[in-house]
């Protein structure tokens, strides 16, 4: 079979980006999953002789300032972004995987989207539904609302909104190899509610969502108490496949504290398999050759998957 291309970019120059990406093609293991069109800027790494260098204009930028997040490191993130998405979008690549961005560095270079995911949609003028996908292990988490104020989570929440999320990680989960995902969803307030008493979003909205993603072929459990909904996901006699959860946070502590290191975000519901580590640029560590490369690993392993079945839609 015939392995797919992925477009694999160093995101943020100012951190620690070049540094797990020379370790990822160094260790060459991504050699059985995929080929590599390689979105980087000359000097700031030491890719194996081998590896296709894409021609772009960030190829020769001048030296970046090291862990600070800037316009220049910020335009180069979107420029090389841009790059790995026209890969997409001409069939040269199949799948695009990029090291963690600096989302300051980001506004500064120019993006005025709330994070990268709704920019890749702009960019794409793609107007389906999207969303974050965290990933560790087997484990995949979505979210009916993200990067919110908690306050305005409730008011946030539809039935439909459940939906799209129960469908968005069933549909990545498939891409990926998981031909029947079992879904858990969270509730929203403490002990789902309490029958009320705590709040009614469970009865009122989730409950509903749950039923009609059903209807329409995507079944899923809950609500769950989402204290404990982390708890039969990794179960062994629950096994579920991916969790959704009502809010950022929700989701994000459990996976985080599960394995920091090795987490992936998918940008789930776009027409194309983007993958990234769940981590950020680690200013602090940037350049002491101290970055752990699991998470990019994974990130790269997973986007080779999606990649190896993914069907453009347009």
């Amino acid at each position: 079979m015939r392995l797919p291309t992925l477009a694999l970019f160093t995101g943020d120059p100012a951190g620690i980006g070049p540094e797990l990406v020379e370790k990822l093609l160094q260790e060459g293991g991504w050699r059985e999953q995929a080929q590599v069109r390689l979105i980087a800027q000359q000097g700031a790494l030491n890719a194996p002789a081998d590896v296709p260098w894409h021609d772009w204009a960030g190829l020769k930028a001048a030296p970046f300032t090291r862990s600070q997040a800037q316009a220049p490191n910020g335009q180069f993130m979107l420029q090389g972004l841009a790059e790995g998405l026209r890969l997409l979008q001409s069939g040269q690549a199949q799948a695009f995987c990029f090291a963690p961005l600096n989302k300051t560095a980001l506004r500064l270079g120019g993006m005025q989207e709330e994070d990268e995911l709704r920019w890749f949609a702009q960019f794409l003028n793609y107007h389906g539904v999207c969303g974050e996908l965290n990933v560790l292990h087997r484990l995949w988490t979505s979210r009916v609302t993200s990067h919110v104020a908690l306050r305005e989570v409730a008011e946030l929440l539809s039935p439909d909104k459940v939906v799209d999320a129960i469908r968005m990680i069933t549909d990545s989960l498939k891409q990926s190899g998981v031909s029947h995902p079992r879904i858990a969803v969270c509730g929203l307030n403490p002990h789902n509610g309490d029958n009320g008493n705590y709040g009614d979003e469970e009865g009122r909205i989730i409950a509903p969502g749950v039923a009609q993603a059903a209807r329409l072929g995507y079944p899923a459990d809950g609500p769950f108490p989402s204290d404990t909904a982390f708890v039969r996901a990794v179960r062994e006699t629950d096994g579920y496949d991916g969790v959704v959860t009502m809010y950022h946070d929700q989701g994000q502590i459990a996976m985080k504290l599960m394995g920091f290191e090795q987490g992936v975000t998918v940008h789930g519901g776009l027409p194309y398999a983007i993958t990234t580590p769940a981590h950020g640029t680690a200013y602090d560590i940037a350049g002491k050759n101290l970055a752990n490369p699991q998470a990019m690993r994974n990130a790269f392993a997973l986007a080779a998957r999606m990649g190896a079945t993914a069907r453009p839609k347009h």
